[in-house]
């Protein structure tokens, strides 16, 4: 499953428990960690001499504490892992670092929202996902990542069908149970408006099961289908919470410009409200 896994710590609870549950995962893959931690710049004014050196030890002194926690929670885990702290953007340095130490796996915390932020720009786990080429693994703050039961989400896309590879792939690995859902998102004032609209989208939907069941029956893999009508990223929770999944796997469509900086995804709004970790497959 994995070669290599990246983590991003900030010294925040999130970040420290999502790094506790890769552990696990990479002791099963036998694969090395690296964990970074991205000082951001300072945006403001710097007009008195020796206040740069001291700023710059204020914004940096959290981040080599987050690392240092990063050490004592991998000397309990009984894991080996290595350190780099970075300065810049931080979801800059780690779409880039995860591309330079080529890993298949970015893990990140999800931290609270601030509403403007995330209008404005995005939060960071968003703008990861958004920029990286590589699968990201979002791990809510208390919730343990299990590979006994996972769901899988698919819309008919290719990001799904690269989702829907991943959910295999741990099914062969560690025998997990699988459950592949599609929602027909049919706004209920559709029903009045254009009924035979709302029966193609319902069928759309029963068509992108199909597909990847005939994708599953071709690959010897053993899973339970589903079909839900209404909201995509409310039935993925409410799915997830019913089948105690313990992982949820979908996909991210690509986005460029502004759009990358915008809310709004199924993707994104899943993350936020999972009752389980959930893994971002990308193209």
């Amino acid at each position: 499953m994995c070669r290599r896994i990246l983590v991003a710590v900030d010294g925040s609870e999130s970040s420290v428990f999502a790094l506790r549950q890769a552990f696990p995962l990479a002791r099963a893959e036998r694969c090395p960690v690296r964990v970074i931690s991205v000082v951001p710049p300072y945006r403001g004014e710097l007009r008195v001499v020796g206040v740069k050196e001291q700023l710059s030890d204020l914004l940096t002194d959290p981040h080599r504490r987050a690392l240092a926690l990063a050490k004592e929670a991998a000397q309990e885990a009984h894991t080996s892992i290595e350190t780099m702290l970075e300065e810049g953007e931080p979801h800059e340095k780690i779409v880039e670092e995860a591309e330079d130490f080529d890993c298949d796996l970015i893990v990140m915390g999800v931290r609270g929202h601030n509403p403007a932020e995330d209008i404005l720009m995005g939060s960071m786990t968003e703008r990861v996902i958004g920029y990286s080429r590589t699968d990201v693994l979002v791990i809510p703050l208390g919730k343990r990542l299990g590979l006994e039961s996972i769901l899988v989400a698919v819309d008919g896309s290719e990001n799904s069908y690269q989702a829907a590879q991943r959910a295999f792939r741990f099914n062969r690995s560690y025998g997990s149970r699988l459950d592949v859902l599609t929602v027909a998102d049919v706004p209920p004032h559709l029903y009045g408006i254009s009924p035979e609209t709302a029966a193609n989208m319902i069928a759309k939907a029963r068509k992108d099961l199909h597909d990847i069941k005939e994708r599953c029956r071709a690959e010897g893999i053993e899973a339970e289908f589903l079909v839900h009508e209404g909201s995509a990223a409310e039935k993925i929770t409410e799915v997830a919470l019913a089948r105690h999944a313990g992982l949820i796997v979908m996909g991210s469509h690509g986005r460029t410009g502004l759009t990358r900086l915008l809310m709004g995804s199924v993707t994104e709004r899943v993350i936020g409200s999972a009752c389980c970790p959930v893994l971002v497959a990308r193209t």
